[in-house]
């Protein structure tokens, strides 16, 4: 049974039940309808958002900044040189005082062993609903928004396609593992089944891949992994090639991008999109870096859905708003 999940924190999908990501989605599907037909929707007048970004961002910002709008409240784009974290602050007391300001708050925090603390203490303080936009662990509004997706390039359901979550190459940026960690997440537990591939480096935290297995076999989903890119790809049906540090292995960023120059040739190309099924999509949560995650060919091909993903960020944001706060 769905409860009401007004005040509801959003740190991670895991801590949400199938009925209440159901009930996200659906909101998220009718507010979506409202703003192609241009009907006003504004489900939260005169509410205020705090936003609070230690990372620059394009679609989690807009998306959430634009969102609030179209709901009838604003949001404040906050990083820490505009708050007194900078100063010493600490999570707790800026809790204390933004939840008595406003009516929710929403935090991206990537700091690898930090972030999901961070959020974690503002949320235990908090008396407003305080939603993940990116820690160092988890991205649960990139997954929903993905789900969303790949619902509806499969009207036909989604039950039983195989979903492959690859590393790829990217120079000189150590990228979060919290987008691999939330997709073998959410996706064993909605139908699909899902091949992890990525070198032997880049592994994610071993409590993840024992919950994407735990996920896999209660909802009779396949979860498997490989260090294969050409052999993961063969005959997916949705493949999300995306680059990630390793973290892991190696928490030194310096030493972490030593590891990513062994694997250039790790790239979603024609030639590995031939391997998939015909109807296959490419996905990628942006920015990808042109010419070594993907190439052109790709990522403006005819398997690309990245714009539409991309949309359906601001709809699952307001989804999310609109029922938490």
């Amino acid at each position: 049974m769905t409860k009401d999940l007004k005040g509801r924190h959003f740190i991670s999908t895991q801590e949400w039940s199938d009925d209440e990501i159901e009930l996200l989605l659906s909101t998220s599907a009718d507010l979506k309808k409202k703003f192609a037909a241009g009907e006003p929707h504004r489900l939260l007048p005169d509410k205020t958002l705090f936003m609070m970004f230690y990372e620059q961002s394009t679609r989690t910002r807009n998306s959430f900044e634009a969102g609030m709008t179209q709901l009838g409240g604003h949001a404040h784009d906050l990083t820490p040189e505009k708050l007194q974290v900078s100063h010493g602050e600490t999570a707790e007391d800026t809790a204390r005082v933004l939840s008595r300001f406003g009516h929710g708050i929403s935090i991206r925090n990537c700091d690898w062993g930090k972030g999901n603390r961070f959020l974690r203490s503002v949320a235990g303080m908090s008396t407003v609903p305080v939603i993940n936009m990116q820690c160092d662990l988890y991205h649960p509004c990139q997954a929903v928004a993905d789900l969303m997706t790949i619902r509806e390039k499969f009207p036909d359901g989604i039950r039983g396609r195989r979903m492959v979550v690859s590393w790829t190459y990217a120079p000189s940026y150590v990228r979060p593992i919290s987008v691999p960690q939330s997709e073998i997440l959410l996706m064993t537990r909605f139908g699909l089944d899902v091949t992890l591939v990525h070198p032997p480096e880049f592994k994610l935290l071993p409590e993840f891949i024992a919950q994407a297995k735990t996920n896999a076999a209660a909802t009779g989903t396949k979860f498997e992994m490989m260090d294969d890119m050409d052999a993961a790809f063969e005959g997916a049906h949705i493949v999300y090639p995306k680059s990630w540090g390793c973290l892991v292995h190696e928490p030194d960023r310096e030493a972490a991008v030593q590891h990513i120059e062994k694997y250039p040739g790790w790239v979603c190309n024609e030639e590995r999109m031939a391997l998939t099924d015909p109807g296959s999509i490419y996905m990628h949560p942006l920015p990808a870096s042109r010419g070594s995650e993907v190439t052109d060919a790709v990522i403006d091909g005819p398997h690309s859905v990245v714009w539409d993903e991309a949309e359906n960020r601001l709809h699952t944001a307001k989804g999310l708003m609109a029922l938490t706060m």
